[in-house]
């Protein structure tokens, strides 16, 4: 009872349950499950061994009055979970995409709009709102009922507090909590339990200390940054994503 147009892309293993819709130019990978009452439109592309939940609705129009019906996609990647009532629009002119990474989890009511990029193994708990252009890292957890405006960049293995409201950027590693969303301490919890190295770690904090705590003005602290710090991948990535931020980062309380 499934209403599947005969010219989709599925593959044999997928299992797509009574009541979906899978309209004509999508394609669902292998192992992936479609739940009942779940929309699949045109220009969605579903990785393998992930599940769509009832009323999740991927790949809609854009909510943006600029779209002109380009014909642009959504991407999903491997062993993705998207539950009841999520909402993915594809993208417009800017990027034509709307992207998700593998191994991630959209909890429920979660939206996700035009043209936002989200990497690999993010969690988004329920009812977060995420505006069109965004970017979002890898190891990205976001609590629920927070919402994001468009434009915002989130850096890898960050950590967003519940009901946060996200207006500027937030460099990787840390978490962010309070009105105005503000740096509260490095994300030495979610590190740890991805495996990092406790020296990497500290360096991680020695290095938010000096921008967030010694210092009140952020070129002044990269500089220091720069010349008091080894060269690492972690700190590259810190002074980059801060150097490339045109709309600023999140403040010190």
């Amino acid at each position: 009872m499934a209403n599947i147009h005969p010219n989709a892309k599925v593959a044999d293993s997928a299992i797509i349950e009574a009541f979906a819709t899978v309209e004509e130019d999508v394609e669902i990978g292998e192992g992936t499950w479609i739940g009942p009452n779940a929309v699949i439109m045109n220009g969605a592309r579903i990785g393998k061994n992930c599940k769509v939940f009832p009323g999740a609705v991927v790949s809609a129009e854009p909510q943006d009055l600029k779209y002109q019906g380009e014909d642009s996609i959504v991407t999903i990647g491997d062993n993705t979970i998207i539950r009841e009532c999520v909402t993915v629009n594809k993208g417009t002119s800017d990027r034509m995409e709307t992207k998700i990474g593998n191994n991630c989890l959209l909890m429920a009511y979660v939206h996700v709009a035009h043209d936002t990029f989200i990497g690999d193994n993010v969690i988004v708990a329920v009812g977060v709102a995420l505006a069109g252009h965004m970017d979002i890292e890898d190891h990205v957890i976001i609590e629920g009922q927070a919402g994001a405006q468009q434009f915002v960049k989130i850096g890898a293995h960050s950590f967003i507090a519940a009901y946060s409201q996200v207006r500027k950027n937030v460099p990787p590693f840390i978490k962010c909590a309070r009105e105005p969303l503000s740096y509260t301490g490095v994300n030495t919890i979610g590190l740890r339990r991805r495996g990092w190295d406790d020296n990497a770690i500290k360096e991680i904090e020695n290095i938010y200390r000096t921008l967030y705590v010694h210092n009140k003005n952020i070129l002044n602290a990269l500089n220091q940054i720069e010349e008091e710090y080894p060269d690492s991948p972690h700190k590259r990535q810190i002074v980059d994503f801060i150097k490339n931020s045109e709309n600023g980062i999140v403040k010190r309380p």
